[in-house]
C-alpha cells in the first residue's frame, strides 16, 4: 500500500476490511430486483410504500445476519495498521446500513470512528460521501485515497477526484 502523497485514507467495509457473505443474487430474488440492476436504486424507485418498506426490511435482515459473522480480512487489518503507523486520518464509506455497520465495527474492534453509511449520503458510486469526508478533513480530494473491492468503489473515487486502490 503506497501512501506517498496521501493525507487521508477512506475504506470501504465489506470485502475490504471485513468478510461478507451477502448473497446478492438471493437478495435480488427476495425483493424482485432484476439481476443486473442496482438493488438500492431498485428500492428507491418503488412507489408503493408497503412494497418499498418490505424490500427495505428484507435487505436489512440480510445485512444484519451477515454482520453477525463478519470478521477482519487479513489484508484489511494490515492496511488499517499501515495507515495508523503513518498517523493519517481514516474513515469508512459503505453502502451498508448504519445498524449492520455498527455491529461489524464493534465485533472486530475496528479503530475507525468516522463512518458514513447509506443513511448519511447517497450510495456509491455517487461521490458525495467521499467528498464529505475530504471536506471534514479539510483536504483536497486528490490528497485522499479510497480503498475498496468493487467497481462502485472505483467509480465513486473517480467521481470524487480521489486516488483509489482496488483490493
Amino acid at each position: 500500500m503506497n501512501l506517498v502523497g496521501i493525507k487521508g485514507v477512506i475504506f470501504d467495509l465489506d470485502g475490504t476490511l471485513v468478510e461478507s457473505s451477502l448473497n446478492f443474487a438471493q437478495m435480488r430474488v427476495d425483493i424482485g430486483c432484476p439481476p443486473q440492476q442496482d438493488m438500492l436504486s431498485f428500492i428507491d424507485a418503488i412507489t408503493c410504500p408497503h412494497q418499498k418498506a418490505r424490500a427495505q426490511k428484507v435487505i436489512l435482515q440480510h445485512e444484519l445476519d451477515d454482520a453477525q459473522n463478519a470478521n477482519w480480512l487479513k489484508v484489511g487489518k494490515r492496511m488499517v495498521d499501515t495507515v495508523q503507523s503513518h498517523k493519517l486520518p481514516m474513515a469508512i464509506v459503505t453502502r451498508n446500513c448504519r445498524e449492520a455497520t455498527a455491529i461489524k465495527l464493534a465485533n472486530n474492534n475496528i479503530p475507525i470512528d468516522y463512518v458514513l453509511t447509506r443513511e448519511d449520503a447517497p450510495a456509491k458510486p455517487d461521490p458525495t460521501a467521499l467528498l464529505m469526508v475530504a471536506n471534514t478533513w479539510q483536504l483536497p480530494p486528490e490528497d485522499c485515497l479510497y480503498v475498496g473491492d468493487f467497481i462502485y468503489d472505483q467509480q465513486a473515487a473517480e467521481n470524487a477526484g480521489m486516488q483509489w486502490l482496488l483490493v
